[in-house]
């Protein structure tokens, strides 16, 4: 009996799920936990593997097919259920042949190699012969690069020259064949995928950055030199001493544009982003802090505190640490309101929601239980959650659900004030600036002077639905109030 794999439950929003890549074939042998194929959800990008091993018999969904969670996607029995499939064993030994220099085959040929299994025809056939010189001769349905070619070339070809990129490369056969389909150099990429993996949306990342207007200069190369060489010779015979040309303008056209397909990633940001948006009454109100305390507590144990802890102790994690201590106070900041049923709903709980900057987009993974944690607990739970985020181990989709507050630090990048939007359904988001020297006034026990201080603007967007605005000012001034007074030495055992 063949072991049917299902689109498996991700968590207890998602309902359905889109196959992004298949990391095996027809035929393949897959052990039990081995990488079946990449699922891209509207919250997270993971790989799912295989719940016992065999040989993967049938795939049932297709690529980029978008189907409800429980759905069978593929079936997984013995290497004798496999014979009668097409794409399995011949489509490799195919892949094989594909790879030497001495083999190239048009893009109908290879399709129909990849179709019916079948092995493509030898670089020295009558076939292969016959169809050079139908290439060199322009026809009615190809392109501008076939018409002008008496030969294909490498990016023209179905099954192209692998280059020896298939060799020490961390990826599918499904992902080399993309990249040789497209005239790409795996060993150009830097894997996004678990151990540094290439993924469908590295290759088609690559793809985009220069896939298409590769072709395109290729097609407008021919007729660029000719047009330089002809203009002389004409002035020559006609006008030996005539008047040069005035210079033609840029094109201003087409030539200075890429159009690139948007990620998926991308994609579900800005549903996401609209959703918060459409669903929420939001306003920010900004509040302005003196880190200097925490800037001086943290220059005397920064050193130590590597060495103790592992990580690194920023800034942002006094910023983190502040807002917890400050929810306390202010439950309506970390509650959860269903306007349908009339109701709302306290946490007794913070998990710490961190927008994390990552290579594919933004994503914002929580720390559980936040609330409970030291500094430097908390210290170590950001670093983990921010490193995972970004490719460095695998974040789950229990690290994404469940958040109850978040913060956003804009001010990495040197931003002072930002208006972040809400992390829907969340009812509140701070969002920290950068932190700037500047000139203060102070009150000391001489009266007002004016010191040089570590300022900054801290953002409180809140769904004002449930908040009104005396509540946020209150709490982002608590915030405040924690940051300048709070006893931060005895936190990280100065």
């Amino acid at each position: 009996m063949a072991t049917e794999v299902t689109l498996p439950q991700l968590g207890e929003s998602v309902t359905e799920g889109t196959i992004t890549a298949w990391l095996v074939e027809v035929g393949d042998t897959v052990e039990a936990d081995q990488p079946l194929f990449e699922l891209s959800s509207d919250k997270i990008d993971t790989e799912v593997p295989a719940p016992t091993s065999g040989v993967l018999t049938e795939i049932k969904v297709q690529v980029d097919e978008t189907v409800d969670v429980g759905t069978v996607v593929a079936l997984i029995g013995d290497a004798s259920e496999a014979g009668g499939d097409s794409g399995g064993d011949d489509d490799e030994a195919a892949d094989d042949g594909a790879e030497t220099a001495d083999e190239q085959t048009t893009d109908s040929d290879a399709s129909d190699d990849r179709d019916t299994g079948g092995d493509a025809p030898a670089a020295g056939t009558t076939e292969e012969r016959e169809e050079v010189a139908r290439d060199a001769e322009p026809a009615a349905d190809t392109g501008p690069q076939e018409a002008e070619s008496s030969e294909p070339s490498g990016a023209e070809s179905g099954d192209r020259q692998d280059s020896g990129d298939g060799e020490g490369v961390l990826t599918s056969p499904l992902v080399r064949r993309l990249a040789a389909e497209n005239d790409v150099d795996l060993a150009t990429i830097k894997g996004s995928g678990d151990g540094g993996r290439i993924t469908r949306e590295d290759v088609e990342a690559a793809i985009g950055d220069g896939g298409g207007d590769r072709e395109a200069a290729q097609d407008k190369a021919p007729e660029q030199p000719a047009a330089k060489q002809e203009t002389p010779q004409r002035q020559d015979s006609a006008k030996p001493a005539a008047t040069p040309q005035p210079q033609r303008r840029p094109d201003t056209g087409g030539g200075r544009t890429r159009v690139e397909d948007l990620s998926r990633i991308r994609q579900r940001i800005a549903a996401k982003m609209m959703e918060s948006l459409e669903s929420s009454a939001q306003l920010t109100t900004v509040q302005e802090a003196d880190v200097t305390p925490i800037m001086r507590a943290r220059a005397r144990i920064k050193d130590e505190f590597k060495q103790r802890e592992g990580v690194s102790l920023s800034p942002f994690v006094f910023l983190c640490r502040a807002a917890v201590l400050a929810i306390r106070n202010h439950p309506k900041v970390n509650a959860q309101a269903d306007w349908n049923a009339g109701r709302v709903t306290f946490h007794e709980y913070v998990n710490l929601g961190i927008a994390v900057d990552t290579d594919k987009g933004l994503l914002v993974p929580n720390v559980k239980g936040a609330d409970d944690l030291s500094l430097a607990g908390l210290a170590r739970a950001i670093s983990d959650i921010a490193n995972r985020a970004r490719g460095k181990g695998r974040l789950e989709m229990q690290d994404i659900e469940g958040a109850t507050f978040t913060v956003t630090n804009t001010g990495s990048v040197g931003v002072l004030i930002d208006t972040p939007i809400l992390n829907y359904p969340e009812v509140a988001i701070l969002g920290t600036g950068a932190i700037k020297k500047r000139p203060v006034v102070i009150e000391d026990e001489t009266g007002p002077a004016i010191a040089i201080r570590d300022m900054m603007y801290l953002s409180l967007t809140y769904d004002h639905r449930l908040l009104d605005g005396a509540d946020a000012a209150r709490f982002v001034t608590e915030v405040k109030q924690i940051i300048e007074t709070h006893d931060w030495n005895a936190e990280i055992g100065y």
